[in-house]
């Protein structure tokens, strides 16, 4: 009961203030008062305001909102867990039997023409430099892919 008088407290005050606004001509804020103004009077006629009331005082509601929020807090734990994990338990067996099998990388495709000359002017037949080869060895990383099934 209280609430509702509060409410409708505050909509008539805002809607005087509205009003003075109003009169000082400047509408756009006028109306944008009046709006905030309406809207706790709105709650309290559809019944918003006594639903909150009456939950806010309940304890069977609290308990509610405490399973809610545990049922959240397990949802939000699993899928932490899950991600830390790599999947689910189909995406691992899957994982670890791609890894069993030995990982072959596709022959790589030779060119079918020779090398190319580079056209610039005064310089027809000129070749392009050689691109340099890779002096590092990359076991070790060869390995750690092949570990994860890459």
């Amino acid at each position: 009961m209280i609430a509702e008088t509060v409410c409708s407290a505050v909509a008539a005050a805002g809607l005087g203030i509205a009003a003075v606004t109003a009169y000082r001509k400047r509408f756009l804020s006028a109306a944008r008062i009046a709006a905030y103004a309406l809207v706790p009077l709105g709650l309290v006629m559809t019944g918003v305001v006594k639903w909150a009331a009456d939950t806010a005082f309940s304890p069977t509601a609290w308990a509610g909102f405490a399973v809610l929020g545990g049922a959240w807090g397990l949802f939000t734990l699993t899928r932490s867990v899950e991600r830390r994990r790599g999947g689910t338990r189909k995406e691992r067996r899957e994982a670890t039997r791609a890894a069993s099998r030995e990982a072959v990388a596709p022959a790589a495709s030779t060119p079918t023409l020779g090398p190319t000359a580079t056209r610039r002017p005064g310089n027809a037949t000129a070749r392009r430099p050689e691109p340099a080869r890779p002096t590092e060895d990359f076991s070790d990383i060869e390995a750690i892919l092949k570990k994860h099934g890459i």
